[in-house]
Order: C-alpha cells, then structure tokens, then sequence
C-alpha cells in the first residue's frame, strides 16, 4: 500500500511503501533549506540534482549528487538547501 506524505507547506513530498529490506520513501524537494528530524535510521540516496547536507553534529556542509548517499541515526536532526528540484529515496530501519 502506498501513502504519501506532504512537509515544509508543499515543498517537499514523498511516497511511502514496503520493499524487502523495509520500509521506505521516495520523494521530491523543491529549492529551499529544510530541518529534518528522524524517529527512525535512516540511509538517503540522492537519485537526482545537488543537496547540500549538514549532518548532525558537523558545522560544515556536504554535496551530495545522483548516486551518493548518507545514513542519519534515529533521533538526530539534519538540515538541507538546493537550489533546484532533487530527488531522493530514503530507506528506513
């Protein structure tokens, strides 16, 4: 079953469903800078356009493009900015 989700007034959406490994999400982000906070692991693979990333803890921040990835422990928060539309699938343990 699939449902979708809809944060920051529309700017980011996602599409939740089960796959063999888990749960997971793929989703959509317009340009803006977000805060994401986590209930759960969480690995994110970039599958389309630049986000750039600042893990918790760190003050600098990362690039991440189509094909890179990064894992954010439950109970953590991240923040994010792009400047153009980027795509993502983000799996859950």
């Amino acid at each position: 079953m699939l449902s979708t989700n809809s944060y920051f007034d529309g700017n980011v959406a996602s599409i939740a469903f089960e796959t063999p490994q888990g749960p997971a999400t793929s989703g959509v982000m317009l340009p803006g800078e977000y805060t994401f906070g986590t209930s759960q692991n969480e690995r994110m693979i970039v599958t389309s356009g630049l986000l750039t990333v600042r893990l918790p803890g760190q003050t600098e921040w990362t690039d991440f493009t189509a094909g890179t990835e990064f894992n954010i422990t439950a109970g953590d928060a991240f923040d994010v900015r792009l400047d153009t539309p980027v795509t993502y699938l983000c799996y859950y343990s």
